[in-house]
This record gives structure tokens, C-alpha cells and sequence, in this order.
């Protein structure tokens, strides 16, 4: 009872209370995170499980701020969470690790533990501009592209233009996403920059140098394009474990995150195993043999990310 209140995210203090009602005295807060702490041989097996599921078409990878105590003050540290789409079309959690703070080292170093478990077939990696990780993800997943978070890249274009003007600037870009065919995204995206152009240039000008970041999935099959193109699955997901994270407020140490937050990801991604497919298993069979196919018409961007060839 009190490993399961704990990982649905009640407090100590209520789980002391919830014991005291069924007749249980005398269990203090300190005896409840011993109890809990039996989550972490369960946890460990998670995050070391080999990743022999794959290949891993699709890759989703985000950051969640946690606040905790070390060396007597409270400070902030990286959790990172990667997600995935595997060989049967279904999503699986990855890993999670934490962080001093998001830079190339934690994203590499993240990232390396990834592949050394298994991690092959990457296509695509869709996530927010996170400091150092487009490089860590040239460095580590060599052929995947990246997709800049279309959701994310939105609200970070919108501060550049007026805040009255941000409602009509918000349409117009959406149009870009809104078209069929990989040639009419790619020629929308030039009207809408052109039409950017004549009132906020510097908004046009970000619009243009982003092109290549936030259009990478036009490379694949329609079907999957919601999916892909931006780190909304992700961030649901992400929602989820602060519903749960927040109860706490600041953890005691690294320990204890990957312990709470660890626990929610092997209970979620228990649920994803017996739940339907994400993408069907024919699309992702198309993008394999499409990327046996381009890989002699692949580029590579000066970033060190692979730009995939667009399919007529």
C-alpha cells in the first residue's frame, strides 16, 4: 500500500495519515521512504533493460526541471526522458537519467547509455532546441535527422513579432502544416516567410533559418506526420509525471527522482505494451525501406545531422 500510494504520487505525511486509518501506528515519514525506497530494484531493472525491440523508427527525447537538496541548498537538475516507437509500432520509454544541467556532456553521455543498450534504427528525433543535444544526437545516432517541435518552435517565433500581432502570425504559420504534399509544405513555408518579410523581418529571417529543423518530417509518410513533427506526445507524458513530482516539490536527492519518476515511466510504459499500436506496422516497414533506399541521396547538414532526401 504504501509503495503504491507513494508512486500514484501521495505525499508522505497523507500516507502516514491513510496507515494511522487502518489501524497502523507509529509509521513516520522516515519509514515511508524506506518502504518506498523497495522501488528501486524495480526501477533499475527498468532503466538497464536492453532495448532489443527495436528498431526504433521514431524518437522522442524532452527535459523536466526538478528541484533538489544537495550540499544544503535546493537546486535545480535535469530529468531526461527519451521515448520511441519499436518494431511491433508500439511506444516504449526508453530511458530517464538526471542531470547537473543541459548541456552536450548530459545529453551525450545520455544518449551513448541509450545506444549501448540497444538503440538502432533511428530515423527521426523530434524535440524542443535543447543546448547541445542536436550535436550529442549527430555524435551518437549517426543517419537520424531532427525534427524541431513544431509546438515549441511555434510559441518561440511568436516573441518575436508584437503580441498584436501574434494571433494572425500564429495562422499563417499553421498553414504550413496544413498542406498535403511535402513540395506544397516547402513552397508555403516560402509564401508565409515572404508574407513575414514586409512587416517583421526579424521573424522572417528566424522563419527561414529554421526550415530544414522544423520541415524534417515531410521526408516520411503522411500518415505519420502529426505524430512526428512535434514533442506532444512527449509532453503529455511529461504531465503525467508532474502530476506526480509536484507532490513532492523538492526531493532529498537524485535517488529519489528516478525513483518516483522512474516508477510512473515502467507503470506507463507497462500500459503501452498493452495497448494498441502507436503507427502500423506497414508505415514503418516504408520508412525502413525508404532509408535503405535514400541512403545513397542523404546529405549531411552542417550540423553533422543527416537531411533526408525529400521522396517526389
Amino acid at each position: 500500500m504504501v509503495a503504491t500510494s507513494y508512486l500514484l504520487g501521495v505525499s508522505t505525511r497523507r500516507v502516514e495519515k491513510l496507515a494511522a486509518s487502518l489501524g497502523v501506528t507509529g509509521l513516520s515519514k522516515s519509514q515511508v521512504s524506506v518502504m518506498a525506497a523497495e522501488l528501486d530494484e524495480v526501477v533499475e531493472s527498468f532503466r538497464s533493460r536492453p532495448l532489443d525491440r527495436g528498431p526504433y523508427t521514431f524518437v522522442w527525447i524532452d527535459a523536466l526541471t526538478q528541484k533538489v537538496r544537495e550540499g544544503g541548498r535546493t537546486v535545480n537538475v535535469h530529468c531526461l526522458i527519451a521515448t520511441g516507437v519499436n518494431a511491433d509500432g508500439c511506444r516504449e520509454i526508453l530511458g530517464i537519467d538526471v542531470t547537473s544541467s543541459e548541456d552536450g556532456a548530459g545529453w551525450l553521455a545520455f544518449l551513448r547509455g541509450l545506444a549501448a543498450r540497444g538503440l538502432t534504427g533511428v530515423q527521426l528525433v523530434t524535440s524542443d532546441d535543447h543546448a547541445g543535444l542536436v550535436s550529442a544526437i549527430a555524435a551518437v545516432l549517426r543517419g537520424a535527422a531532427w525534427q524541431r517541435c513544431r509546438t515549441h518552435y511555434h510559441r518561440n517565433l511568436l516573441t518575436r513579432v508584437p503580441k498584436s500581432a501574434q494571433p494572425w502570425v500564429s495562422t499563417l504559420v499553421r498553414t504550413i502544416f496544413e498542406q498535403p504534399d511535402p513540395a506544397s509544405v516547402r513552397a508555403q513555408h516560402a509564401q508565409v516567410t515572404a508574407a513575414l518579410e514586409a512587416k517583421f523581418p526579424a521573424a522572417a529571417a528566424h522563419l527561414d533559418d529554421a526550415r530544414e529543423d522544423i520541415l524534417a518530417f515531410t521526408a516520411f509518410p503522411r500518415e505519420v506526420w502529426r505524430q512526428i513533427r512535434a514533442d506532444n506526445p512527449q509532453e503529455r507524458l511529461n504531465k503525467e509525471v508532474r502530476r506526480r513530482t509536484d507532490v513532492v516539490g523538492i526531493f532529498p536527492g537524485r535517488d529519489a527522482i528516478i525513483r518516483l519518476v522512474g516508477a510512473v515511466l515502467a507503470e506507463q510504459n507497462d500500459e503501452w505494451t498493452e495497448s494498441r499500436r502507436y503507427m502500423g506496422l506497414e508505415i514503418l516497414a516504408a520508412c525502413r525501406k525508404a532509408a535503405d533506399t535514400d541512403m545513397g541521396q542523404n546529405v549531411t547538414s552542417e550540423s553533422g545531422l543527416t537531411v533526408r532526401a525529400i521522396p517526389a
